[in-house]
C-alpha cells in the first residue's frame, strides 16, 4: 500500500508541476500524450483505492458536484472597489494627492483585467475556498468553480494560511470557441469575455466551468505586513514564489513620467495582449504609506484606476432634432443622457441621415449603442431592440429647415435633405465657423457661440466682416466677458491669418467637395487664385484625385458672381492669394511612396516629418497594410511596428530617416 499511495503522491506531484509550468509559466514540459497518460492513470488508481485519495488531487478540479445555489461568504478584509480616473490630468491630480503626504512616491503599474474579482483562501497551503466580491463585505462561495481553473493551484509551494485576490478571466481565444459554439447550437451569444467569465465563474456546475477555460492572474495580499511584506512589489514576487500566476507586464515606476509613459504604451498596445484589459491600475508601492494614507468608505486612498477611454457605451436616445449645415445639408442628431465615452462626457450624436436612420430601425427613447467614429465624432451605431417598452417612438424626417423653414430638397442620388435658402441664418453661421477652424484659417479666439453671438449683433455677415472687426474694437472690449486683452489677441490672430498659404483660404471658403487635401493639390497645381478661377471644368478633373465630381464644384462656385465680389473683397483687404509651400521634388527615396510614422520622433514633431515626406513626393497614411513602403519607427513604437514585422515591411528608425532626408 505504501508503494501505491507513494506513486500517487508522484503523478500529483507531476501533474501539479506541468499545470503550473503550463498555466502560469506559458512553458509546456510535458506532451499532451505524457499529460494525459499520468492523468489516467492517477484516476486509475485512486478509483481502486478512493481511502488513499488526496483532497488536492488534480483529479478533484472537475469531479465535484453541481451545487443547489451559492453560499455567501464574508469577507474578513472588506474587497473594496478602486476608484477610477479618465485622463493625464486627473493622473496627475491623483499623484499631486499623494505626494502631501508621501514624498517621491513609487508606484506599480499593472494591466487592469477584465473579467471578475475573486478571493482565494488557503489554509495550512491547500486551497479550501474561493469567493467573489460581491458588495465588498458579502460575496457567493464559487469554490467549486475555481478548482477547474488550472492557473490556480491546489496546492501552494508553502504550507502557510494566506487569503490572496484576483482576476478571473477569459482569454480572446477561449471566448471566440465559446461563442462559436453556442452559435452552432442555437443559444444567445455572449457580449464580452468578462460577462463570459462571470457567467461561468458562478456556474452552479463546475464541468460547465471546467469546459470555459477560464484563467486567473492575483495580484494582491490584504494583509501584506502580516507576512514581512512592506511594498506591493514585493507581494507580486511573493506570490509568484506561492506558485500563483501574477501578471507578467506589471512594472514598478519611480515617477509620473514613468507613469504615464507606461499607459500611453498600453493604450496603444492593448489589441495586442490574448485578453482583455479596460485600463490600468495604480498603487502605491510602499504598504505603511498606503497604511498612513488609508481608505474612503468605498475605495483605498493610494491606489486608483486609469480606464481607457470606452470606444462603445450603451445611453438613451431622449430626441432626435435636426441642425442645419454650412452647406445647407439638414442633419438629424441624437440627444443622449449623458454618457462618458472616449474620456469626454457625451450628450449629443450624429445620426448621419434620414436613411440612416430607417435602415438602423432607431427609434426615440430606445437605449441605443454609441461609439466615437474615428476617435473623434460621437455617432449612434445601432439600437438595443430587445431593451425596448413600447413607449418608442418612429421617426419622422423633418420636410423643412428647423430654422428658415424653407422646404428642404432631395437632390438626385444622395441620401442627405438640403436647405436651398442662400439667407439660411443657419447655414450662414456654420460656415463662418467653418472659416475660422483650425485646419481653415486657423484664427484663433473664436469660439461657436462667440460666432454665433457676434453674428445675431450683426458684427459678422460674410468672411470679409472678420477682416473689418477691428472698427468695432471699442464696442467689443464692452461686451460681457471680453476685455481689451483678449478682443487684442483675437484682432491679432486675424491679421495674422492673411498670410496664410492659398490652401488655408480654399478650404475655409467652404466650396463644396473640396477639402483640405484637394484645397493643397489645387494650390500646388494653380499657385494663385486668379490661375483657378479661371480653370475649364476639363483641365481639372485630369489632375490627380480631383476627378469630374470636384472639377465640377470648383467652376460652378467661381461662375457666381456673388463669390467673384467675395474674393476681390478679400484681397482689397489684403489676404495673400498664392501658394506659399515649397516645391516637391524628385526623390527616389521618397517619391510616390507610402510611409507610416509610429512612435515618438525626437528631432521633429510628427506633423513636421509628415510636411518633409510630402515635400519629397511621399504620402503619409495612418495604417500599415501591404501597400505600405516604409515604417518610421520613433521612441515606444505601438502596434504599427509589430505590423510592419509582420509584413516584412521596410523600417527606418529616426537616424536612418533623417540620414535619407539629407
Amino acid at each position: 500500500m505504501d508503494t501505491i499511495e507513494k506513486r500517487m503522491n508522484e503523478l500529483i506531484e507531476i501533474i501539479n508541476r506541468a499545470n503550473y509550468e503550463y498555466y502560469v509559466l506559458a512553458n509546456t514540459t510535458l506532451t499532451d500524450q505524457e499529460y494525459d497518460r499520468y492523468m489516467q492513470e492517477l484516476m486509475r488508481l485512486e478509483e481502486q483505492y478512493p481511502e488513499l485519495v488526496r483532497e488536492d488531487s488534480p483529479t478533484k478540479r472537475v469531479s465535484g458536484q453541481a451545487i443547489d445555489e451559492f453560499k455567501k461568504v464574508t469577507h474578513e478584509i472588506p474587497m473594496l472597489s478602486i476608484g477610477n480616473v479618465f485622463n493625464e490630468s486627473e493622473i496627475i491630480n491623483f499623484d499631486n494627492r499623494i505626494k502631501k503626504e508621501v514624498p517621491n512616491p513609487k508606484y506599480v503599474c499593472e494591466l487592469k483585467i477584465d473579467g471578475l474579482s475573486a478571493s482565494l483562501l488557503y489554509k495550512d497551503g491547500k486551497l479550501v475556498r474561493g469567493a467573489t466580491r460581491g458588495d465588498g463585505i458579502t460575496g457567493e462561495d464559487i469554490t467549486h468553480n475555481v478548482k477547474t481553473i488550472k492557473s490556480i493551484p491546489l496546492t501552494l509551494n508553502e504550507k502557510i494560511d494566506i487569503e490572496v485576490r484576483g482576476e478571473i478571466y477569459m482569454s480572446k481565444e477561449s471566448f471566440e470557441m465559446l461563442n462559436e459554439e453556442r452559435r452552432r447550437n442555437n443559444e444567445e451569444l455572449f457580449a464580452n469575455p468578462r460577462n463570459a467569465a462571470a457567467g461561468s465563474a458562478r456556474q452552479l456546475n463546475p464541468k460547465i466551468a471546467a469546459s470555459r477555460k477560464l484563467d486567473c492572474f492575483v495580484y494582491h495580499i490584504p494583509n501584506a505586513l502580516d507576512y514581512k511584506l512592506y511594498s506591493h512589489w514585493d507581494c507580486l514576487q511573493y506570490l509568484k514564489k506561492l506558485g500563483l500566476k501574477i501578471n507578467p507586464h506589471s512594472k514598478k515606476v519611480n515617477n509620473i513620467d514613468e507613469l504615464l509613459e507606461f499607459i500611453n504604451y498600453w493604450t496603444e498596445n492593448r489589441n495586442t495582449l490574448p485578453y482583455e484589459i479596460d485600463g490600468i491600475v495604480i498603487k502605491l508601492d510602499d504598504i505603511n504609506d498606503q497604511q498612513k494614507l488609508g481608505f474612503t468608505a468605498r475605495t483605498p486612498r493610494w491606489a486608483t484606476a486609469y480606464k481607457f477611454p470606452a470606444m462603445e457605451v450603451l445611453t438613451k436616445l431622449k430626441d432626435i432634432v435636426f441642425t442645419v449645415g454650412r452647406t445647407g445639408q439638414v442633419t438629424p442628431n441624437a440627444v443622449l443622457e449623458p454618457v462618458r465615452i472616449a474620456g469626454s462626457v457625451v450628450s449629443r450624436a450624429t445620426l448621419h441621415n434620414a436613411d440612416y436612420v430607417i435602415e438602423k430601425g432607431i427609434k426615440i427613447g430606445d437605449i441605443v449603442v454609441v461609439k466615437k467614429a474615428g476617435d473623434v465624432i460621437p455617432e449612434v451605431v445601432c439600437p438595443k431592440v430587445e431593451r425596448r417598452t413600447g413607449e418608442e417612438q418612429e421617426f419622422v424626417m423633418t420636410n423643412t429647415c428647423p430654422i428658415c423653414q424653407t422646404k428642404l430638397i432631395r437632390k438626385e442620388n444622395e441620401a442627405a435633405y438640403y436647405c436651398i435658402n442662400p439667407h439660411c441664418d443657419a447655414r450662414k453661421i456654420e460656415g463662418l465657423i467653418h472659416f475660422v477652424s483650425r485646419n481653415a484659417m486657423n484664427i484663433e479666439g473664436f469660439g461657436d457661440r462667440i460666432i454665433e453671438d457676434f453674428y445675431n449683433m450683426g458684427y459678422l455677415k460674410d468672411f470679409s466682416d472678420f477682416y473689418t472687426l477691428y472698427e468695432h474694437k471699442e464696442e467689443l472690449m464692452e461686451l460681457e466677458g471680453f476685455g481689451e486683452k483678449s478682443i487684442n489677441n483675437l484682432l491679432t490672430s486675424i491679421e495674422n491669418s492673411k498670410n496664410n498659404s492659398l490652401e488655408r483660404l480654399l478650404f475655409a471658403l467652404g466650396i463644396r467637395h473640396v477639402g483640405s487635401k484637394t484645397a493643397k493639390i489645387l494650390a500646388k497645381t494653380y499657385k494663385n487664385i486668379d490661375n483657378l478661377m479661371i480653370a475649364k471644368e476639363e483641365a481639372l478633373s485630369l489632375i490627380k484625385d480631383i476627378g469630374s465630381v470636384i472639377a465640377k464644384s470648383v467652376v460652378s462656385y467661381f461662375n457666381e458672381e456673388k463669390n467673384i465680389s467675395l474674393i476681390n473683397c478679400l484681397k482689397d483687404l489684403g489676404l495673400n492669394m498664392k501658394y506659399l509651400g515649397s516645391e516637391e521634388i524628385y526623390n527616389e527615396e521618397f517619391s510616390n511612396k507610402t510611409f507610416v510614422l509610429t512612435g515618438t520622433l525626437q528631432s521633429l514633431t510628427r506633423d513636421e516629418a509628415k510636411e518633409k515626406i510630402e515635400s519629397l513626393g511621399g504620402i503619409v497614411t495612418n495604417s500599415v497594410s501591404k501597400k505600405t513602403d516604409v515604417v518610421i519607427v520613433g521612441e515606444s513604437p505601438g502596434s504599427k511596428y509589430d505590423k510592419a514585422l509582420e509584413l516584412n515591411i521596410t523600417i527606418w528608425n529616426e537616424e536612418e530617416f533623417l540620414k535619407r532626408l539629407s
